[in-house]
């Protein structure tokens, strides 16, 4: 079997922890210390994402998206297959190394989607981002943890509160959508997007087609 490889490492902003950039042949894993985040070969569930808020915003002439982590951009790539010409999405990703592995080492899996005309990438807090503008988007797509929780930071925790969802309401349009992947089920959460004013849709997926674990995501409609 072909070893990995460990092609770089990157400290997370305000945090102790650190993510590493591993290689196997044409496989890569992106890992915090040695838990595994994601892996170039498993993209069915982050792919999902994009596709179901996609399709609860499909009526809106110019869809206005923010998607909160990077990651391998799996969902940015699904995005921009699903959304139309019109469509506007803004990436948030808080490690700057993360882009610097997506143009260099994962080029090939990039493609053009950084350079599509209808991106703009913030490296930034997502949870600053949504604060910054209420009422802007028809959909925030969240990828940045295994779950509700804050795994890959602490501060991450702020986006899955009540005061958390109640900021991500507030950014949403009327009849906009909250989506959030998860590794995991959290009943907890679930009772969290209701009690904040979302109607919510829990619906689970694979990550890899029709194979792999079974992964979650939550769609909370803002109506």
């Amino acid at each position: 079997m072909i070893p990995w490889e460990h092609l770089d490492t990157a400290a997370i902003p305000g945090e102790a922890g650190t993510l590493r950039l591993m290689r196997r042949g044409t496989e890569y894993s992106i890992q915090l210390d040695r838990n595994e985040l994601m892996n170039s070969r498993l993209s069915g569930s982050e792919e999902a994402l994009a596709r179901l808020a996609a399709e609860r915003i499909a009526g809106a002439r110019a869809p206005q998206v923010l998607i909160g982590g990077y990651g391998m951009g799996f969902t940015l790539r699904a995005a921009l297959r699903f959304l139309p010409e019109a469509a506007r999405v803004t990436v948030a990703e808080i490690v700057p190394a993360v882009l610097a592995w997506a143009r260099g080492p994962m080029a090939a899996l990039t493609g053009p989607s950084l350079d599509d005309s209808r991106v703009t990438i913030r490296e930034a807090d997502v949870a600053a981002v949504i604060r910054e503008r209420p009422g802007a988007y028809d959909a925030i797509l969240l990828d940045v943890d295994n779950g509700p929780d804050g795994l890959t930071r602490g501060a991450n925790d702020r986006l899955y509160d009540a005061a958390g969802l109640g900021a991500a309401r507030a950014a949403l349009r009327p009849r906009g959508v909250l989506a959030v992947w998860s590794a995991h089920p959290d009943a907890a959460f679930t009772r969290r997007l209701g009690q904040a004013g979302f109607s919510v849709e829990e619906v689970a997926t694979r990550a890899r087609g029709k194979r792999g674990a079974r992964h979650v995501i939550w769609l909370a409609g803002r109506g």
